[in-house]
């Protein structure tokens, strides 16, 4: 290997003209966006989703757009069996993908005392094996095609940084980040860039359906709280631009808005500053929490696939 390739590696997927685009969570929010994004650009897509009609509704507003999805079909990225059967399937309808998405994820916020092994185990489920499926399934084939490719994942600044509440969906965000980390090094040699999406706020279904176990989301100081973070957000749209261009230029880090590139790189650099606003947020939640408090029989959501979107 050259120094030039140590230091520099030439964008595998510099358009997306032509190419082959899988993403996952397609029926909405920043996957619907995303999809929209590439199919202007002129990508084949491959979309799925958990919902069927939502997903139905997706292909038909892309096409409506002047895109093109060559394969679609609706299911559980948990289900390992389910995605090596929908990997099948693509391989022999599609072929391989050139750029392989992993935008599907779900959200759940509680503090310890408050969640239950159902909410830790959905939010590792989908948000860190969904995206490992995925590569399991989908990547090999483009390493054996030796045609370089692209692999996007979508953390989230909860694995990045180390917000309140937000213990069971770290943990699968700040694994997939690592999965990432260890992927961007691995797959160069292959000609396979990697994306991880960090991205804040931004104003999706998921916003509104998330479920905080053990807070009364009508109460008016939690409605305060979350619309704060509708004031802050970012639109799908921006978000599935950075995305585009992240993959265009082979960026490993990509931001989906500057407050988050800001405060990661604040953290890192001034350590004990981080931890002392960690500390006051903390304390400001707890108070929240203890204020807005209900009952665990009232914390079971009405739908629980009702946050299964990005």
């Amino acid at each position: 290997m050259s120094l030039r390739d140590l230091i520099r590696m030439d964008p595998p997927v510099p358009t997306l003209r032509g190419r082959r685009v899988l993403i996952t969570g397609a029926a909405s929010g920043i996957g619907l966006a995303t999809a929209l994004a590439a199919a202007r650009d002129g990508a084949e897509l491959v979309l799925t989703d958990l919902h069927t009609d939502k997903l139905d509704e997706a292909v038909t507003t892309v096409a409506e757009a002047g895109g093109h999805v060559a394969f679609h079909s609706a299911g559980d990225v948990s289900d390992y069996e389910w995605v090596r059967s929908f990997a099948h399937e693509v391989d022999s309808e599609v072929g391989v993908m050139d750029v392989v998405m992993n935008i599907a994820g779900i959200s759940v916020w509680g503090t310890v005392e408050n969640l239950e092994h159902r909410h830790w185990r959905s939010a590792v489920d989908v948000n860190l094996m969904g995206p490992i499926h995925v590569i399991e399934c989908f990547v090999p084939q483009m390493v054996r095609r030796a045609r370089g490719g692209h692999l996007v994942n979508v953390s989230s600044a909860a694995g990045l940084l180390a917000f309140p509440w937000h213990a069971a969906y770290s943990a699968s965000k700040f694994g997939i980040r690592g999965v990432s980390e260890v992927l961007r090094f691995d797959l160069r040699r292959h000609h396979i860039g990697v994306s991880l999406v960090c991205p804040g706020a931004v104003a999706t279904p998921l916003v509104n359906s998330v479920e905080i176990v053990g807070i009364d989301r009508t109460d008016p100081r939690v409605a305060k709280q979350i619309d704060a973070f509708h004031r802050v957000s970012v639109t799908p749209d921006a978000a599935a631009a950075a995305i585009i261009k992240g993959v265009k230029k082979n960026r490993f880090m990509v931001y989906t808005s500057f407050d988050i590139r800001f405060g990661y790189w604040w953290a890192r650099k001034f350590a004990l500053p981080y931890e002392i606003v960690m500390r006051i947020a903390n304390d400001r939640f707890a108070h929240l929490a203890r204020i807005s408090a209900v009952s665990r029989t009232d914390t079971v959501p009405a739908d629980p696939d009702a946050a299964r979107e990005r």
